[in-house]
């Protein structure tokens, strides 16, 4: 739902309960959204710490197989293949 920057102060109880129960809420002033008030749960799904994504595989990865994990090697890589006679 969208509200205009003085109806969401004036009701501002009730635009904190609909973010928790129906979803982000939209400010907007002069006819343009400019903010959203969202529910703490929605809040922190967004903020907070993701989890590698190696380990969402291991952690996910189905009954039966077998996922092993190695380390980086810590080779140079490639030779530098420059030319610098330029």
């Amino acid at each position: 739902m969208s509200w205009q920057l003085q109806e969401a102060k004036n009701r501002l109880s009730e635009v904190v309960k609909a973010a928790s129960t129906k979803g982000p809420q939209i400010i907007t002033v002069r006819g343009k959204e400019t903010a959203v008030v969202l529910s703490e749960r929605d809040y922190r799904a967004l903020c907070g710490v993701r989890e590698p994504l190696g380990s969402y595989l291991c952690r996910t990865a189905p009954e039966g197989i077998d996922v092993e994990l190695f380390e980086r090697r810590d080779d140079a890589g490639r030779d530098d293949c420059r030319d610098d006679r330029a």
